[in-house]
């Protein structure tokens, strides 16, 4: 089917790019556990006030249904609707080096005809490498490093850095396509997964943000001022904290998703978790956290084609 209007437009203000920059992709949508990667869009964007230099059109790309756009009513009328934005930007990072920045919404339309645009893009660019970010939710403990899978071709980095590499079908991302398509014409790519407890999946977790920025910096050599968001982390465990009143079954789920971590990891000659930079709670936090994912969980259907599956040696379903 063609497209229903132009993929892009060329940002007529635009400054020119140098050559030979780091790439990094952070696309909002399917996989974003603990909110990581809408947290860095957002630090991205507010700290670095990145340029535009090429923007892409919600309106061939976005299903608007799926995922609706957020205006407010105020009193008798409508104001501060913020459309979706696609973008990709040249920013500066905390000392000043340069790279490129492809941030915003997954395309739900026209997949193809984007990866094909951005590798062009890209490529015409000249840039470096290319990495991306995204989160899954993971039966792991907060009181261990966020971990990561790594994919690509960067050998160095999927070597060191990947602490679990299955073998199995996933749903596809436009970043998973974006991947292999770099992959295929010979660039420098690498994909992060952060591993994002499972009960805080659904919350805007300050550390898994963390946890994506160390990977870039692994990555890039970038330098990110994290500060705001450690401020954050803390008060978001300051709030768990007060919450705990030390439930036993509780703080017995921790010891497992503990003992099953420390395990495999004893076990693995795979690589390290990226020590990120933010604060990790203790039991005790875990424990009130785990209170209210159990009473904030999903509904029982959506829930069972994932009870048809056993465990892993994660206890992963």
């Amino acid at each position: 089917m063609p497209l229903s209007g132009p993929l892009y437009e060329r940002v007529a203000s635009a400054p020119p790019v140098p050559a030979g920059l780091p790439m990094v992709v952070v696309l909002t949508g399917f996989t974003d556990a603990g909110g990581a990667v809408s947290q860095m869009i957002e630090l991205f964007r507010e700290d670095l006030s990145p340029s535009p230099v090429v923007s892409f059109s919600a309106d061939v790309l976005l299903d608007y249904r799926a995922r609706r756009p957020v205006i407010t009513f105020d009193a008798d009328h409508l104001t501060d609707y913020r459309p979706p934005r696609l973008e990709l930007s040249l920013v500066h990072d905390a000392i000043g080096q340069p790279f490129v920045l492809l941030a915003g919404f997954e395309p739900d339309f026209a997949w193809d005809a984007f990866t094909e645009t951005v590798v062009g893009l890209a490529e015409g660019l000249e840039v470096a490498t290319v990495t991306w970010v995204h989160a899954i939710p993971m039966p792991v403990p907060h009181t261990r490093p966020i971990g990561t899978t790594v994919s690509g071709t960067r050998s160095e980095l999927t070597q060191a850095h990947s602490v679990w590499q299955p073998h199995t079908q996933v749903p596809a991302t436009v970043g998973h396509l974006l991947e292999h398509r770099f992959a295929q014409s010979g660039a420098a790519v690498s994909g992060f997964v952060l591993l994002v407890p499972h009960y805080l999946a659904d919350t805007d977790y300050p550390a898994a943000a963390l946890a994506g920025l160390d990977s870039l910096s692994v990555a890039t050599g970038l330098v990110f001022d994290a500060d705001g968001v450690r401020e954050e982390n803390r008060e978001y465990l300051a709030k768990v904290d007060d919450q705990v009143e030390g439930n036993a079954e509780l703080t017995a789920m921790l010891r497992t998703l503990e003992e099953r971590y420390d395990s495999y990891m004893a076990g693995s000659n795979l690589g390290q978790p990226i020590i990120h930079t933010g604060d990790l709670p203790s039991a005790d936090e875990l424990a009130a956290e785990l209170e209210r994912f159990l009473a904030d969980r999903r509904p029982d259907d959506d829930r069972r084609s994932d009870d048809k599956r056993g465990d892993d040696k994660w206890g992963r379903r």
